[in-house]
Formats: structure tokens, sequence, C-alpha cells
């Protein structure tokens, strides 16, 4: 059975966190995304929605350093329980075994790779995204929060020797340079940072062998269970369903109760103990598909709205006001708009020689 990427609650709240110290609400980035507050209650997110997250971040902010920022940020709520276990690492080698070993801890989203040297090792991150392309916000996040937790768990201000990214700069040179302290390139074979060996095998100021083992376990129950396939809830086959069924009709309670063999007072008290409901259940299956429909084509507004079962285009206008806080088409230029801005002119983009 494929399992579905997903990402934890800690790496979103980084970036929720991020755009709060640049004055932008909760309400407000989770609304530009498509998404709903609900949405916070869930441990972990699937990939496209944290994409959007960040998308609808580097929007909000207007802030080109954004991913730098956001991953300098990150502390050990970040990364939940792997965190404890880099703290109680032996060395820094070590730790970045251990992030490979439990990444999907943190999130399905990539991986990372040590390429070992002579005298220095690449520490590269190779992405996994999902539908949606990700944000070029997303990987310099990770590479700031590479750097940034190494200094932590070091106790230092640890230097790396290069840092390198396959996509193009977004942002001032000044902030990669500030952040990283050494020799930032762009488009590059890799994104990755190069660490000296003397800076991995060092003795790590926290080193516990015992409380790591403690730590192992954990993680490995955690990882464990992540790793499960996971039986539907009603209210997830309920969502499975609906999303199925919007072929220019709305669905009816009753339809859904006899699909899912169940009266219909059954399937309200379900939903009821889920702190659910058709009603609401039926609003964020339209609301996903009519955002996405919204940002990734160009069809037309009525016609997105007949496909969803809205007969009077004011009604679905008024829908996407409700979800968004914009009219649809103001809506679709602004994710039009962030999608442009995930590809900028490479040609303004001085190429740098290619390293490791």
């Amino acid at each position: 059975m494929i399992l579905q990427a997903t990402v934890s609650i800690g790496w979103v709240n980084t970036v929720l966190a991020a755009a709060h110290r640049q004055g932008v609400s909760r309400e407000a980035l989770l609304a530009q995304a498509g998404l709903g507050m609900d949405a916070l209650a869930a441990e972990r997110w699937p990939i496209d929605d944290i994409t959007r997250l960040w998308r609808a971040a580097a929007h909000c902010t207007q802030d080109a350093g954004f991913g730098l920022k956001a991953g300098a940020g990150v502390g050990p709520a970040s990364f939940e329980v792997v965190s404890d276990l880099l703290e109680s690492a032996s060395s820094l080698r070590q730790a970045l075994a251990l992030v490979q070993q439990y990444q999907r801890l943190i999130s399905d989203g990539g991986r990372f790779q040590t390429i070992a040297g002579a005298d220095a090792c690449w520490v590269v991150y190779h992405p996994h995204q999902g539908t949606l392309a990700f944000s070029p916000h997303q990987i310099e996040a990770v590479l700031a929060a590479t750097v940034v937790f190494a200094r932590r768990v070091t106790g230092s201000a640890l230097q790396p020797q290069a840092v390198q990214f396959s996509q193009a700069r977004i942002g001032p040179l000044a902030g990669y340079r500030e952040l990283f302290r050494c020799p930032v390139a762009f488009e590059q074979a890799f994104s990755g940072v190069l660490l000296a060996n003397d800076q991995l095998d060092a003795p790590l100021p926290q080193a516990d062998p015992q409380l790591a083992q403690v730590h192992h376990r954990h993680a490995r129950a955690r990882l464990a269970a992540l790793s499960m396939p996971q039986v539907p809830a009603p209210a997830q086959a309920l969502r499975a369903w609906i999303a199925g069924q919007l072929q220019g009709q709305v669905p009816t309670r009753a339809q859904a109760a006899r699909a899912l063999g169940l009266s219909e007072r059954t399937l309200a008290r379900r939903m009821l103990a889920q702190g659910s409901s058709f009603t609401e259940l039926l609003d964020a299956a339209r609301r996903e598909a009519a955002l996405q429909a919204l940002a990734q084509t160009r069809r037309p507004l009525a016609d997105i709205g007949q496909a969803l079962g809205y007969a009077d285009p004011s009604v679905f206008n008024r829908a996407v006001r409700r979800w968004t806080g914009s009219a649809p088409s103001v809506w679709r230029q602004a994710q039009q708009r962030i999608s442009a801005g995930s590809h900028p002119d490479k040609q303004s983009t001085a190429r740098t020689r290619p390293r490791g």
C-alpha cells in the first residue's frame, strides 16, 4: 500500500510562526492558502497543503528572504522527537545519520544524503514534492534549518565551508551570506551544505548515550505507527465519498448514508462524535476542488461553479469570498502571480561553477 506523503504539524507551525513574526496572522495565511482553521488540529498535513502554505506565506509577506528566515527560526518543536535524538547524539555526524533514519517523522517531502570527502562532506537535500511544485522558499528553509540546528547541537558558531542550491537565487545575496557565513552558489547540480570532517566528528557537549536509547525507542515506535496503513474513520470515508460525487451535482446526506451502509441518524451521530458534520465536509470538499481548479486551470468561473453544483454564479462567487476573502477572479490572479514568482528570470542571476 502506498502511503500519502505528509509533513508533521511541527514543521507547519514553523511556517506559521515565521509569517506571524512578520505580522501575518494564522487566519489570514490559512485563508490565502485555501485552508481552514480546522487543518491545525491534524498531526500531519499532506505535502501539497504545506506547499500551498509556503506559497501563501511568500505572497502575504512579500519577503524574498522568507524561507531563510523561517529556517533560521527553527527550534526543538519544529522537529519534535527527532530534536531530542539530535541533542543527545555523540557527534554531528551521528546526528545527521539520525535525521536520515527518522526523516519521515518530520516530513516525507525530501531526504538527506551524505557524500563523504577526504576533508569535508556534502549534506545533500533531495526534495520530494507532491502534485504541486515546491516553493523555492521550502528548499531554502530546509538548508537554513540544517545549519541553524547544527549550531544548536554543537553549541558553536559552526560555519560551513560552502552552501549551494539547485535553484536560482530569490533573495538578496547579503541574506544568504549573513545566515550561512560562507560562499553560497546557485543553479548547481544539487542543494546542500559542505561541512568539514573535524566539525562532523567533534564530540557534542550534550551527548548522553543512555538518554539517546530512550529517544531511539520512542522514535522507532512513532516511525512504526506512521508506517502502518490507517483504517479510514467515518469522517475520512465520507470526505473521500463526497469528493468523488462532485460531478455537476450536490450529493445529499441520504445518499451518503446509503453509500456508507448507515442510517442518516447514525451517520449524523458519528459525525458529531468526530466534531464534524456532512454539511461541513461537503463545504470543505467543494472548497478544495474549487480552489484547485481556480489555481491550476483556465476554466471559466461559471464552469467551475456548475461542476461543483453551484447553479447560480453569484452563489459560487460568495462561497469563494467566504473561503479566501477575495472574489474568484482576484484570488486566481494572486495564485498566478505566486506561481510566476516561483520562477525568477534566470538571466538576472549570476551563474557560478558547480561545487562538488
